[in-house]
């Protein structure tokens, strides 16, 4: 039976190629960004809706219409998230607000509100995207390294309260993946990182797609993180 997978921010990268794994693997598709223009691929098993994961109004409202749709949640894939970089002593308040509500309050208020269905049906898989910066650090992104440090806490709480109902709470952790964000890097900043990555080689939103679709079908897997880093974090 097809499941019911909701994926936050899949308009492209990472969470595009998500998507698109748990779509080939047979499941029907919401993708919840603020546009609502969806991954990119259109089929009736695939819909798109709007929403601010910083809003708890519309994220809920977001639900509500995914599920009138498919039926309730079965798989959330948190993976909305944006990067306000800069220097620990020139960073502002707002940029500090606005990347740990998006990155941390978005995949609370989605882990919440999926959670309470799950729970009631005694089963789901609630996958949050965090990084190997939330456990590296990186410089210039205090911000966003304690957003994704956060998830972790998140994602543990999440697993203890609700595993004894069915439902399992986990944290993929990528590593750099070739995406359009990173693609925007200097190239000493690129050269710098392949040289600390025992796999000699970036990540591909591919690699992340496919530990996102292993981890939703794994139930004894729970309050874990998954690294998908080529090696970079070991040790972390």
């Amino acid at each position: 039976m097809p499941r019911h997978v909701l994926i936050t921010g899949a308009s492209r990268g990472i969470g595009q190629a998500i998507a698109r794994a748990f779509f080939e693997a047979g499941d029907n598709i919401t993708t919840v960004d603020r546009r609502g223009v969806g991954p990119g691929f259109d089929d009736p098993r695939v819909q798109a809706v709007a929403g601010d994961v910083q809003s708890t109004d519309q994220v809920n409202a977001a639900f509500d219409a995914a599920e009138a749709r498919f039926g309730p949640v079965e798989v959330l894939v948190a993976n909305a998230g944006v990067v306000a970089d800069g220097l620990l002593a020139r960073g502002t308040e707002a940029d500090f607000a606005k990347v740990v509500d998006t990155n941390l309050g978005g995949a609370w208020r989605s882990a919440r509100r999926a959670g309470r269905s799950m729970a009631a049906r005694r089963r789901g898989a609630i996958i949050l995207i965090g990084s190997v910066v939330g456990a590296i650090g990186g410089i210039g992104q205090a911000n966003y390294a304690a957003a994704k440090a956060g998830i972790v806490g998140l994602a543990r709480a999440a697993a203890r309260e609700l595993g004894p109902r069915g439902v399992t709470a986990n944290v993929i952790a990528p590593g750099f993946i070739e995406t359009d964000m990173t693609a925007g890097l200097a190239e000493r900043t690129r050269q710098a990182y392949l040289a600390r990555i025992p796999a000699g080689r970036f990540g591909t939103a591919g690699d992340v797609a496919a530990a996102a679709v292993f981890v939703a079908g794994a139930p004894y897997v729970n309050g874990a993180v998954i690294p998908v880093d080529g090696g970079l974090g070991m040790g972390h």
